[in-house]
């Protein structure tokens, strides 16, 4: 079974970073990731959240290894897939950024929301 570390340290290889530049992206020591190496530490929830948003993966996934589920938006009473919706619409890169501004967004209100 895969730790915590065990799935940021295959994010980071995915990525193609050193250990180090990961560190200072998330504003982490050294120390403190070799702290959650060895088990004697783990990341705090903020840290957990910051590093799922920084690779875009789920919290699920990142704590607990569950796999994402596909993601449905519903309008008009009808589903879509968001693969489905990433493969039939066409969008320029200034509304790509409105869209990832959003979810970051949405991400942080959901965060605040559970902090409560």
């Amino acid at each position: 079974m895969q730790s915590i570390y065990d799935r940021i340290e295959s994010l980071i290889k995915m990525r193609g970073m050193t250990k180090k530049s990961f560190c200072e992206e998330v504003s982490i020591s050294t120390g403190n990731l070799g702290d959650w190496k060895r088990g004697k530490s783990t990341p705090s929830t903020n840290k957990l959240v910051e590093i799922a948003s920084f690779f875009d993966v789920s919290l699920d996934w990142l704590i607990l290894g569950k796999e994402q589920q596909d993601i449905y938006l519903k309008e008009n009473m009808e589903s879509y897939s968001w693969d489905e919706l990433r493969e039939n619409v066409s969008l320029s890169e200034k509304e790509k950024e409105f869209i990832m501004e959003y979810i970051n967004f949405t991400r942080y209100r959901r965060q605040q929301s559970c902090d409560k």
